[in-house]
């Protein structure tokens, strides 16, 4: 009896699993549908268009992997010969290099590095890759520059809003809190909404979008742990509170500001990756008469 799978029911989950869980990965269903083996590297199946698709499963969210059950049984029977397997990984390459990289470069305003690699020609030989190196080699630079500035910013800018808050409204026992808060609440929220939500070369971007809103957040956080610990009655309890709520508020307020600036980016790229996936199963695909149902299609 064939294998037999509902795509309107199936929930495509993130890593890798095993059969007695019944959840799957897209390449576990791949491997379901076709008969084989429980695996994530169905031998039916192309192994660049598998690895491209392991990677992708794992890093979007759940709704859009959802996206990739349409796929499914077009994955069947596209393993192909060593040179149309190269062949694919080239034109993975190409999208790699001339458009998911500088989508994030522009991003991250290095609009020139951008460009210099969408002029690349496009990527159809091994023999180019010497070619391209330096030119990928300057953009990797450049965006790690981009991105130690932009973090030592956002630094800068938290740091001063505390000292402004403190000033202003703490006695001397609120310092220590307000500035320790700030500090350490603008520093972890920049890096856990850049860490979160960002690729290499968009680092700097969500470094640039977290800075404003730790500035907003810092002094504000600032401001209320000076108060919370003026009094006298305020101790350690009163240091640790207004801890708390300056590292959460900080926190908040710079990855939503950094996730809503990147995600334009996120949703394009996307797109492109499904534009990607669509001609790599095109690219030599073999009809590989099979046994499956899938149900839904």
């Amino acid at each position: 009896m064939s294998p037999t799978l509902e795509l309107e029911t199936l929930v495509l989950k993130r890593g890798a699993h095993d059969e007695q869980s019944q959840e799957m990965c897209i390449m576990e269903a791949v491997a379901f549908v076709a008969g084989e083996p429980w695996s994530d590297s169905p031998q039916c199946a192309s192994p660049v268009i598998a690895a491209f698709l392991r990677s992708y499963n794992d890093s979007v969210s759940d709704d859009v992997r959802q996206t990739l059950k349409q796929y499914i049984p077009r994955l069947i029977g596209t393993r192909g010969s060593e040179l149309l397997e190269e062949k694919r990984s080239l034109i993975a390459a190409d999208w790699l290099v001339r458009t998911h990289t500088p989508a994030w470069l522009r991003l991250a305003g290095l609009t020139v590095q951008a460009e210099a690699l969408e002029s690349l020609p496009e990527i159809t030989s091994m023999a180019q890759i010497p070619s391209i190196k330096g030119p990928i080699e300057v953009a990797r630079q450049d965006a790690a520059a981009a991105w130690a500035a932009a973090r030592a910013a956002a630094w800068d800018a938290a740091r001063a809003a505390a000292r402004a808050a403190a000033r202003d409204a703490a006695r001397d026992a609120a310092w220590d809190a307000a500035w320790d808060a700030a500090r350490d609440a603008a520093w972890d929220a920049a890096w856990a909404a850049a860490r979160a939500a960002a690729r290499d070369a968009a680092w700097a971007a969500a470094r640039a979008a977290a800075r404003d809103a730790a500035w907003d957040a810092a002094r504000a956080a600032a401001w209320a742990a000076a108060w919370a610990a003026a009094g006298d009655a305020a101790g350690a309890a009163a240091r640790a509170a207004a801890w708390a709520a300056a590292w959460d508020a900080a926190r908040d307020a710079a990855r939503a500001v950094a996730w809503a600036r990147l995600q334009p980016t996120v949703k394009e790229l996307q797109h492109s990756a499904l534009d990607l996936l669509d001609r790599l199963i095109a690219v030599g695909k073999r009809d590989v008469p099979l046994a499956v149902k899938v149900i839904g299609l």
